[in-house]
């Protein structure tokens, strides 16, 4: 029996970068694609609850040429990867892929991320994930217009991924491989195991006066300040190398335990 790959992407069923991966791992696995109806970019592991939440449609998406039976969610992509798991599968996938995001994912952007949230709610529901991103412009992030762009790259490092996945060399101790891909990477590709970098991808603006009764968007720009980051992080390796960035991730947001604390003075 094939592997049953779970296929989602923060930026809607019919965004190009799922199509890309589609196309990237159709002869891998059984694919099971399911992702929000509607462009969901930094919604996180969220759970909005709205009238039409939860309602599922049945679509088909183009990817190689091919139509591919897909399922759009309302709702956020965490919520569309639970429904996958829990209503639509007939059996626990093997492997959840989130991605091909529009935009990088690295640093201290990762909780804000739908791509991760997918990939994080996935591993709570005892399913290991790939998030893959592909670096773009900001303005490319949060639109559905879907700018046309280049996937080939992240589509031969999804592809060399997901065979060694299937064939059981999952990194121990991680539940989810984070890759990112520059949007003009180096040739041959110089794909690099990397670390989280306390960085953060873009900046909020500090805005105007303004009226407060109005809705408002805080505007963001890109952080370029990824020079002085160490040489194994993520944000260095893709931006300063122009290298494919893979950090293995885990759940496990505990830090290092401390005994400078005195818990037993006041700590009733």
């Amino acid at each position: 029996m094939k592997p049953l790959i779970l296929m989602t992407n923060d930026d809607g069923v019919f965004s190009p970068g799922l199509a890309a991966a589609v196309a990237a791992v159709q002869d891998l696995g059984e694919l099971l694609i399911v992702a929000p109806r509607f462009q969901q970019t930094t919604m996180g592991r969220s759970f909005p609850h709205q009238e039409q939440t939860g309602s599922i449609e049945r679509v088909k998406i183009q990817a190689a040429g091919k139509n591919f039976p897909a399922f759009g969610v309302v709702g956020s992509p965490a919520q569309a990867v639970a429904h996958g798991i829990l209503e639509l599968a007939d059996r626990l996938p093997d492997l959840c892929i989130s991605g091909i995001n529009y935009g990088a994912n690295l640093g201290l952007s990762l909780t804000c991320s739908g791509t991760l949230g997918a990939a994080f709610e996935a591993d709570s529901q005892g399913v290991p994930s790939i998030a893959i991103s592909r670096q773009t412009p900001l303005h490319w992030q949060r639109t559905s217009d879907y700018p046309e762009a280049d996937w080939s790259a992240a589509q031969q490092c999804l592809a060399t991924v997901v065979k060694h996945v299937i064939a059981g060399q999952f990194p121990r101790q991680a539940s989810i491989l984070n890759i990112n891909v520059p949007d003009q990477p180096v040739q041959p590709l110089d794909i690099r195991w990397t670390r989280q970098s306390r960085f953060n991808d873009s900046n909020f603006v500090k805005p105007g006066p303004r009226d407060w009764m109005k809705g408002f968007c805080l505007e963001t720009i890109q952080n370029q300040a990824y020079a002085s980051l160490p040489r194994d992080s993520d944000a260095y390796a893709l931006y300063m190398d122009k290298a494919v960035s893979i950090t293995p991730l885990t759940w496990n947001m505990t830090a290092g335990m401390t005994t400078d604390m005195d818990l037993e003075s006041g700590c009733y």
